[in-house]
């Protein structure tokens, strides 16, 4: 395990803790508070960062950004659902 793994996937743990609170929010006010465009690219871009630190042998961060890609992407179908409610 190389020092740079731990300190990306520990940096990205914390963003993972700030969105966790938005996506919560998001469902209990039924509410899509996220613009399609930023959320879209940011879970396609987080998505090609977590296969990027895979290829490189990355595991911790390629783990942790496909959870805050995953997060980003619920924050999308909320936007798509919640706008139709």
């Amino acid at each position: 395990m190389i020092w740079q793994d731990i300190i990306i996937a520990i940096a990205s743990l914390l963003f993972t803790f700030s969105l966790l609170g938005q996506v919560y929010h998001g469902f209990q006010r039924k509410k899509g508070f996220i613009l399609l465009k930023t959320s879209g690219l940011t879970f396609l871009g987080l998505y090609a960062i977590a296969i990027s630190f895979f290829t490189l042998s990355l595991l911790f961060s390629a783990i942790i950004s496909t959870i805050n890609a995953t997060l980003w992407l619920m924050l999308f179908i909320q936007r798509i659902i919640y706008a139709k409610a």
